[in-house]
């Protein structure tokens, strides 16, 4: 019986071995995970002239930047123009599937389709009223 125990120890116990020094550390290269990673840029913009408009849709086709646009300028200077720029900023954004919307009234706002605007109903009294009694029910 103790033989039987004595082999079945030397079985399960194996052959031991030395590692070596260069087999106990793997190096892994982390360049390509940092590289693949695209960061989302939230970037303000200023329409003041209809023109100002290109550099808002490229940055927006390429499907990685939040625009935050300040038309105050142009809604100062032109109102027909301003009509124009949002159309053109609402056509894109339907081509990218993205979504606009206006707050305050002085900026919009446009993102890609990776994001979604929340819009509540109401004016920010009416929705500030709502929200306290939300509060005081709980």
């Amino acid at each position: 019986m103790k033989r039987f125990f004595s082999k079945i120890k030397k079985s399960m116990a194996g052959e031991r071995r030395e590692i070596p020094e260069e087999e106990q550390y793997v190096e892994l290269d982390t360049s390509e995970a940092e590289e693949g990673a695209q960061k989302i840029i939230v970037r303000p913009f200023v329409l003041e002239d209809f023109s100002d408009i290109k550099p808002i849709l490229d940055s927006l086709r390429e499907n990685n930047t939040i625009a935050l646009v300040n038309i105050k300028p142009l809604k100062n200077k032109d109102l027909i123009e301003l009509k124009r720029a949002v159309s053109k900023l609402k056509k894109t954004c339907t081509a990218i599937d993205g979504d606009i919307a206006g707050f305050g009234d002085d900026y919009i706002v446009v993102v890609p389709s990776f994001a979604e605007i929340h819009r509540t109903k109401g004016t920010t009294k009416e929705v500030k009223e709502e929200a306290e009694e939300e509060e005081k029910e709980f």
